[in-house]
């Protein structure tokens, strides 16, 4: 029998039962693919990082309950946040490599800072019955891994009602959601029943999107978000040209292990 150690972390938030949830499991090695896969079937959280150490460094992977996927932020911030508090990483910077190659995190004061490509989107036309499941008519969208639905307010944004049946047949990946903010600089929130995951709580890599579109259109470098899921989230954002950061707080909510 293989024992497996297990975190769940409340990523993107100060405080328990907010944020986005996040299973974190170190492996001393790698695992079968399908057992991973399973492993966060079972889980059934947005995403499961599997994280193995490699020299001064560590190799990440992210699962959704139905497959894996190339680009998670709360998991990477979660995994992060398990190596400072609980495995004893004693470095300022956490080197990751991963499908979307080398990604830092840094600590800075009780913020963890994710260094993550710029995906900034293009100006597209959805699909009528994209626009239809989502259940209200965009001012623009944008498209990139995911589609960008922009909408003039924050109360647009909290109003919408997707059927996600049919978002499921329509989206291979995830419809990103997002406004001006009230008290914030944007907010947003993101589906991707696809991937088995309805209303993602805080979504770190929608980001990767949404803060060089805000950028450029606020004329701003540093900005603050809020994703408008009922947990919701807290994120920091800075446009740094090719790179964006994404800065949060993470906390622990339990430990325990998994035997296979």
């Amino acid at each position: 029998m293989t024992t497996i150690p297990i975190y769940q972390v409340d990523a993107f938030s100060g405080c328990l039962f907010k944020g986005n949830p996040a299973a974190v499991c170190p492996l001393v090695s790698w695992i079968p693919d399908a057992s991973m896969q399973r492993i966060a079937m079972e889980n059934n959280l947005s995403e499961t990082a599997f994280f193995v150490e490699e020299g001064r460094n560590f190799h990440i992977r992210w699962f959704t309950p139905r497959r894996e996927v190339d680009l998670c932020g709360h998991a990477t911030l979660a995994a992060a946040h398990v190596l400072i508090r609980h495995l004893g990483y004693g470095g300022r910077t956490i080197t990751f490599h991963t499908m979307s190659g080398i990604l830092n995190v840094t600590m800075s004061g009780d913020l963890l800072i994710l260094d993550f490509p710029s995906r900034p989107p293009v100006r597209s036309h959805a699909p009528e019955t994209l626009v239809a499941a989502i259940g209200k008519l965009p001012l623009e969208v944008w498209e990139g891994r995911d589609y960008m639905f922009v909408y003039e307010t924050e109360e647009d944004v909290i109003n919408i009602k997707p059927d996600f049946e049919k978002l499921a047949r329509i989206a291979p990946h995830g419809v990103i959601v997002t406004a001006p903010g009230n008290k914030v600089n944007f907010v947003s929130r993101f589906f991707a029943p696809a991937l088995g995951i309805p209303e993602d709580p805080v979504t770190g890599s929608a980001h990767t999107m949404l803060i060089p579109y805000w950028s450029n259109r606020l004329g701003w470098k540093e900005m603050s978000a809020l994703q408008l899921s009922e947990r919701g989230g807290e994120i920091f954002c800075e446009d740094a040209g090719e790179r964006v950061l994404i800065k949060g707080r993470a906390i622990t909510y339990m430990k325990g292990e998994i035997y296979l």
